[in-house]
């Protein structure tokens, strides 16, 4: 089938691609031209072999393109795009306003190991006669193509400097030994993730020339929201296809193993006829087998197939949204592990043209495709789901990390390449703002009045927090933190905070799991069977933890407050409601069905006060602040509460802080409900005291001075003596919710970042 008809153009895209790039450069770095000689522009040739690598280079090429007084920009394509059975793509990159300087018909037919080394023959001898004619200052090149290589080749032995895109990486196949050979090459490298860079030092290259900056794709997966994506989906798949509810299919041969690559491409398609879902099939790139899989496809129908739809060719920014929206990805291609983790959507990694790649949580790797039912049982697996969106390989700030790069390169230093032994280093980002950027989470804590988002660096400082009234329904309330979150998403930016994930503290029972609300509070209405996690990840594409707020106390208590280096012990949050998180053993307690650490509806009284839980004499309905405000209104209809130094307004709600200031100014009846208060609590501790036995017990909230010293009374005299030696203390944490729901991010993220 042909490539069809785009519904915008690729050249309007580019257009507001250019406008989008131009805007990140208002300050524009004079002092870098002056460092090169007589205002001396950066030529840039930027050589683009076919779509993939084109996907990574077109957001390098539109940001050189909009600061033209920094850089002159030449555009060489070569290999595959210029075949018309790969789709022709070279129209794609004419479609983004790029002038092509030169095109160089390189690729050998044959589809097989001699036509792939005939290639890059081929391109050694056209490229020397276009290097000479544009005389670039520096080359860029991507990734682990045979044409790469002829690239680099050519542009190393003229003495032209390369700048190489993904180095460090590792994957399965021969590109392994490829991408490594154009890293030793190459003078200056971009990698996309920690890993890699920690390779390329390791493979002696200078750690100040190494750029961490993500992978410059990401920097258009992680801006696309097309309304419209429905559009596209009906014209490549069909009208009557729903999202969530097709499969995207792309596998390519693996060059060091061909014939075992087809027999695991017909398993397969057989697997993917017996699933019976409508299947977007792309054709496999021009490496060797690739005609033998074409075959296959032919052989078997695919082409007239109703449940399928084949093509040579998508454009990039109708292929995110095909698979932003899909119900599974299949195949081999490095886009299914690494740009479609920025989406969430589920992917099945077949083979091993992928092994060592870094993954997210939404790959299932099949490596040992031998057989349909493997294949078709990891369909029924993966197909439908929806996981936390990942940015292990991008945050979405690449370009202009490049460009602030490829500005700081002095070309009156020597070109000769220098090796760093031994092969053990430091990183040291050549990147002052990757070096400077704190890494920090966003905060969300849910109360049963207010709102609060925060942005919390991993030392635990809140650089910025943002509240607004906690609105009643369900959907007023998601849409205010979608809200909140992309505001303090974007303001991260400016106080220089790199955002690792969103944590997000609620009251009631939570599936932390899944990122769900099993159901809540009664005084966070309409907030049950909520799933949190999906919405706020696709909005913000960051992983999205979620935990109930006591838990969320217990864990900032581990991490930042008490609990740092306690084995067990025990966070009682005493506020509005009582409730709070057991950690035994380094680890947080959940139960097994998320019930654990209901500590606030402990029983210590069979006749006491009715509790919002139903029950009688629950902890809460002696200590929490709806406890005492009751108490506390009681008093005040009777005209006992106010004694002399007290007064209120006439419109002034009678709160728990009347009580406890009547108590503190010699009110007697005051004092007693604040000491059965107290002892409840006091009671309460004892009994977690005898069924878990922690070292320490933290009293956390506004409430927890009033009811430190009651409780170790209590202790002294109602618990065991094995017991009684445990620490009570207040905790010193300003705001433990925030600072929990930070730590959710802040303890599992770090080994995922770059």
């Amino acid at each position: 089938m042909e490539t069809k008809p785009t519904i915008k153009t690729s050249r309007q895209n580019g257009k507001q691609r250019m406008l989008y790039f131009k805007n990140l450069s208002k300050q524009k770095q004079k002092e870098v031209m002056e460092k090169n000689g007589n205002n001396h522009k950066l030529r840039v040739c930027v050589a683009t072999c076919n779509r993939a690598d084109y996907s990574k280079l077109a957001p390098i090429m539109f940001g050189i393109k909009a600061e033209p007084q920094f850089f002159e920009l030449d555009v060489v394509v070569l290999g595959s795009h210029l075949i018309d059975d790969y789709g022709n793509t070279y129209r794609m990159i004419e479609q983004d306003d790029f002038d092509i300087h030169t095109r160089l018909h390189t690729i050998v037919r044959g589809e097989d190991e001699a036509a792939m080394v005939e290639s890059v023959g081929l391109a050694l001898v056209k490229l020397p006669d276009v290097l000479n004619r544009l005389k670039p200052d520096i080359m860029i090149v991507h990734g682990d193509r045979f044409d790469a290589l002829a690239l680099a080749t050519s542009a190393a032995l003229m003495n032209i400097r390369i700048l190489h895109i993904e180095g460090g990486e590792v994957s399965g196949t021969i590109d392994d030994s490829i991408r490594h050979a154009i890293t030793k090459l190459a003078h200056y490298h971009v990698c996309c993730t920690r890993s890699a860079e920690q390779h390329l030092i390791a493979m002696c290259e200078d750690h100040d020339r190494i750029l961490l900056a993500g992978c410059p794709s990401y920097d258009k997966l992680l801006s696309a929201r097309n309304k419209d994506y429905m559009s596209i989906i009906r014209m490549w798949l069909g009208e009557d296809v729903k999202t969530r509810d097709y499969i995207v299919a792309l596998q390519h041969p693996v060059t060091t193993d061909i014939k075992h690559s087809i027999k695991m491409f017909e398993l397969t398609l057989d697997a993917l006829i017996s699933f019976k879902k409508r299947t977007l099939v792309l054709f496999p790139n021009v490496d060797a087998g690739s005609k033998e899989m074409v075959r296959v496809m032919r052989k078997k129908g695919i082409e007239h197939h109703p449940n399928f739809r084949a093509v040579k060719h998508v454009p990039f920014d109708q292929f995110i949204q095909l698979v932003a929206h899909a119900g599974c990805m299949i195949g081999n291609s490095s886009c299914g592990v690494r740009e479609v983790g920025a989406f969430g959507t589920p992917v099945i990694n077949l083979g091993t043209r992928q092994t060592g790649r870094e993954t997210g949580e939404n790959v299932l790797h099949v490596r040992d495709a031998d057989t349909q039912d493997k294949i078709l049982h990891a369909l029924h697996l993966q197909f439908g789901k929806q996981y936390p969106c990942s940015k292990i390989y991008g945050d979405g700030n690449a370009v202009p990390r490049i460009l602030k790069f490829l500005k700081s390169i002095d070309l009156k230093e020597p070109l000769q390449k220098k090796f760093c032994f031994p092969p053990v280093k430091d990183s040291i980002s050549q990147d002052i703002d990757h070096i400077l950027e704190t890494q920090s989470a966003l905060a969300v804590d849910l109360g049963g009045t207010n709102l609060r988002v925060a942005i919390v660096s991993m030392k635990g400082e809140i650089v910025k927090k943002y509240t607004q009234l906690n609105p009643k329904t369900y959907e007023d309330r998601l849409e205010l933190i979608l809200k909140m979150c992309i505001e303090a998403a974007s303001e991260a930016v400016n106080v220089n905070c790199r955002i690792l994930g969103v944590g997000i503290s609620t009251g009631g029972r939570v599936n932390p799991r899944e990122g769900i609300v099993l159901h809540s509070t009664k005084l966070i209405q309409e907030w049950s069977s909520v799933d949190l996690r999906t919405p706020i990840s696709d909005a913000l594409h960051l992983p999205v933890w979620v935990d109930n707020d006591g838990n969320c106390a217990a864990l900032a208590e581990r991490k930042f407050g008490h609990g740092k280096g306690i084995e067990n012990f025990v966070t009682l949050i005493t506020g509005t409601g009582i409730g709070g998180g057991i950690v035994h053993q380094h680890e947080l307690i959940h139960g097994s069905s998320f019930c654990a650490a209901e500590l606030g509806h402990i029983v210590v009284s069979l006749d006491g006060p009715e509790c919002l839980c139903g029950s009688q004499g629950c902890i809460e309905a002696y200590a929490s602040g709806i406890a005492l405000q009751r108490e506390a209104k009681k008093l005040h209809d009777e005209d006992l509460l106010l004694v002399e130094g007290m007064s209120m307004k006439k419109e002034e709600v009678v709160s728990a802080a009347h009580l406890i200031q009547a108590a503190k100014l010699g009110n007697t009846k005051a004092d007693s409900i604040l000491r059965t208060a107290g002892t409840a609590l006091g009671l309460g501790v004892v009994n977690i005291l005898h069924t878990m036995n922690p070292s320490l017990v933290i009293l956390s909230g506004v409430l927890a001075s009033h009811y430190v010293n009651a409780v170790k009374d209590v202790i002294n005299q109602q618990a065991l003596s094995s017991v009684k030696t445990v620490d009570v203390v207040v905790s010193n944490l300003a705001d433990p919710a925030l600072l929990g729901a930070a730590s959710l991010v802040l303890d599992y993220t770090t080994r995922r970042i770059y």
